[in-house]
C-alpha cells in the first residue's frame, strides 16, 4: 500500500491550519498592540486572506482574469480596512464607501492586462467609469462642495449623455472589426 497521498493531504492540512493560526495570531497582535477592536484588524485579515487566496486560485487555475479581479479587489479592500483599523486614515468608513468604486476600477487593470497582456479598451472605459464615479461620490462623501448631489444631478445630467456617448465612442474604437469582410 502507498502511504504518501494521505501523509502528503495531512502535510498540507497541518500546513493550512498553521498558516491560519499565524494569520488570526497576527491580527489579534496587531489589534492589542494598537489598543483598537481586535474585530474590526480581524475584518481587514480576513479581506487580505480572500484576496490571497483568489490570487492562488488565479494562478492554480491556468490564471482566470476573474479570481485576479477579486484577488486585487479584495486585498485593497483589506489594506484599507487595516490602514483605517490602525487609524492611519482617520476618516470613518461610512464617510468612505465610494472608494469601493475606486478599488473596483483599478482591479480590473490587472485583470484586463493578464487576460489580453495589454490594455483593451473593453476593460479601461468601464475601469475608468468606477474610478471616476467612485471619485465623484467620493467629492460628495467627504462634502468637499458646498452643494448636494442631487443638485448636481439637476443642473448637470446633461453631462451624463455626454460622458455615456464618450464611453460609446471608445468602446467602440477598442473593438477589432470582426466581420470577416475581405474587400479592402
Amino acid at each position: 500500500m502507498d502511504f504518501n497521498v494521505p501523509r502528503r493531504t495531512a502535510a498540507r492540512l497541518l500546513f493550512i491550519i498553521g498558516f491560519l493560526f499565524m494569520f488570526l495570531g497576527s491580527a489579534f497582535l496587531i489589534g492589542s498592540m494598537a489598543n483598537i477592536s481586535s474585530i474590526s484588524v480581524l475584518i481587514s485579515f480576513v479581506f487580505v486572506l480572500l484576496g490571497v487566496l483568489c490570487a492562488v486560485f488565479a494562478l492554480r487555475l491556468n490564471g482566470r482574469s476573474l479570481y485576479l479581479f477579486f484577488a486585487a479587489f479584495f486585498l485593497q479592500i483589506g489594506f484599507f480596512l487595516l490602514l483605517s483599523a490602525l487609524a492611519i486614515i482617520p476618516v470613518p468608513f461610512s464617510r468612505l464607501w465610494p472608494l469601493l468604486s475606486v478599488f473596483a476600477g483599478f482591479a480590473l487593470f490587472p485583470s484586463g492586462w493578464h487576460r489580453y497582456g495589454r490594455l483593451r479598451g473593453n476593460y479601461i472605459v468601464p475601469s475608468l467609469f468606477f474610478v471616476a464615479l467612485g471619485s465623484l461620490l467620493l467629492v460628495f462623501s467627504l462634502e468637499l462642495v458646498d452643494f448636494s448631489f442631487a443638485q448636481f444631478m439637476l443642473n448637470w445630467w446633461p453631462l451624463l449623455l455626454v460622458l455615456a456617448g464618450f464611453t460609446l465612442v471608445l468602446i467602440s474604437l477598442g473593438t477589432k472589426n470582426n466581420s470577416g469582410d475581405s474587400r479592402r
